[in-house]
């Protein structure tokens, strides 16, 4: 079953870092099998009120390859460098396998 990494980038406190980590980053997603679906750009809220700052979304193929990334010896330095680059809020989540009616 499909999963995603739900990233929210509250703020950047080192435009150096964060420039740093995004030259490296697609490397290692896509190492595990990912894509990059969402990478920033307009929202238009609907409802409630969360408003995301800088969102992104990153498809795997299933929950064990987002977790294998994230928790990767290949991504671990980067999201170190993430960390000290950027606040963010960040979530695994299972897709769901919508089947068409008729």
């Amino acid at each position: 079953m499909t999963a995603y990494a739900l990233f929210d980038v509250h703020e950047i406190h080192d435009a150096d870092k964060a420039a740093d980590y995004r030259g490296q980053v697609f490397a290692t997603v896509e190492a595990f099998g990912g894509t990059y679906r969402i990478l920033g750009g307009p929202c238009l809220r609907l409802e409630g009120d969360w408003a995301p700052t800088i969102p992104v979304l990153i498809e795997f193929a299933d929950m064990d390859q987002a977790r294998a990334w994230y928790e990767s010896d290949l991504y671990r330095p980067l999201r170190d460098l993430r960390m000290q680059a950027m606040s963010a809020s960040a979530l695994l989540i299972e897709g769901f396998d919508h089947q068409k009616a008729g």
